[in-house]
């Protein structure tokens, strides 16, 4: 890993309505969604997870956005605000249900790493892109560019505020790098079938259950 220095901030909170169970705390190939997610955060300086009280964990700092519910935007406003004092100047954004984002961080890291985009000057954020589709939960972003974009909606009532806004409002002015996903590397758990095609991937493999923080077992 190069000598980046980034946060992350996951985001946990979401209603899940089409799996009709808690996202992060969903068992797939023998560990939690959310631990296998929390795998891509080993070299944040600190890692804060947005969702309800029963993911609380000693290894990383737990919030909600209020109201709960709020969305993506409205989660990470939240998370960023739980971040120690003294903001690293990169945030890693992550879905908790990319099970395969610690394989997506190196690439991230590379990018961002350079991240010159001509005569505009530097990139704000770099993020997955896999057939066609922006991935914005899975990116490393400046975290005054966050921040900036962040006020600016919260400034604006005719946008509606934060809350349920759409993370395509929020990169809207950034200027942000594709990262090419050929590896699918992004590709989330939406229903029972994505989990059990995950599943099944990694029995394939070979691979066993994740530890995310060194340990035995999860961390909630």
């Amino acid at each position: 890993m190069s000598g980046l220095v980034f946060d992350a901030v996951v985001l946990a909170g979401g209603r899940a309505q089409r799996l009709g169970t808690s996202k992060p705390q969903l068992v797939v190939a023998g560990a939690r969604l959310l631990d296998h997610v929390l795998t891509a955060t080993r070299d944040a300086r600190a890692t804060v997870v947005v969702g309800p009280d029963d993911l609380a964990s000693e290894a990383y700092v737990l919030t909600r956005e209020d109201p709960p519910f709020g969305g993506p935007v409205a989660g990470t406003a939240a998370g960023l605000a739980a971040l120690p004092d003294g903001a690293a100047p990169w945030v890693l954004l992550l879905a908790c249900d990319v099970p395969r984002a610690a394989e997506a961080v190196p690439l991230l890291v590379a990018a961002a790493s350079g991240t010159a985009v001509g005569p505009t000057g530097e990139a704000d954020g770099v993020h997955l892109a896999h057939d066609g589709r922006d991935q914005w939960l899975v990116g490393l972003y400046r975290r005054d560019a966050l921040d900036a974009a962040l006020d600016r909606l919260s400034a604006d009532p005719a946008d509606g505020g934060l809350h349920g806004a759409p993370v395509r409002r929020l990169v809207s002015g950034l200027r942000l790098t594709r990262v090419a996903d050929v590896d699918g590397l992004s590709t989330d758990v939406d229903t029972w079938q994505d989990a059990e095609q995950y599943a099944h991937g990694r029995a394939r493999l070979g691979t066993g259950s994740l530890d995310p923080h060194g340990s035995s077992g999860g961390t909630a």
